[in-house]
């Protein structure tokens, strides 16, 4: 059965109620998994990594960026979509359990206040560099690296569209 708008705009919380969340499903013997990313435009690399994330356990928890932070980590043309775009996007999947944005550029304090069980990342990383690292394996919680998918990222696609965009102006 699918997740009415009701449904799933309640699986995007504030900090507070995600705290409150991990605790519980945690008390009831549940393994929650947290990662993080801008997620601007969501594609299939984002979907497969999230997925394989949640396989790592019971409960799936995304931190996102705010508009304000992407803005300071990627660039003043991002983010592409809003945060109400990707707070949706990413909370209609099924396999996300709860959404929560931060202000600040890591999820460093967002990940003290949750202690997942596991911290997931994706790409070349070695968990000693992912923040939060540490916060979850001083709670003896596992830092998990997972591949990206060749030929999917948010900037091969923004490129993309540029680039056609470009070559339909040359047109004219």
């Amino acid at each position: 059965m699918l997740p009415t708008f009701d449904q799933l705009r309640k699986k995007i919380i504030n900090w507070e109620a995600a705290a409150r969340c991990v605790r519980q499903w945690q008390q009831a013997g549940q393994r929650v998994v947290f990662t993080n990313g801008c997620f601007d435009i969501l594609h299939y690399g984002h979907v497969h990594y999230l997925a394989q994330a949640r396989d790592l356990g019971d409960r799936l928890v995304v931190g996102v960026n705010s508009a304000a932070s992407v803005r300071r980590l990627k660039g003043l043309g991002r983010p592409i979509h809003d945060e109400a775009t990707r707070t949706h996007l990413l909370a209609a999947l099924t396999f996300v359990d709860a959404v929560v944005l931060f202000e600040q550029d890591t999820p460093l304090e967002l990940i003290r206040l949750l202690q997942p069980d596991v911290l997931v990342k994706g790409g070349d990383y070695r968990p000693e560099q992912i923040v939060g690292a540490e916060v979850v394996q001083a709670s003896g919680g596992e830092v998990r690296v997972l591949p990206f998918v060749p030929g999917y990222s948010t900037t091969a696609i923004e490129q993309k569209i540029k680039g056609q965009h470009q070559n339909t102006q040359g047109d004219n």
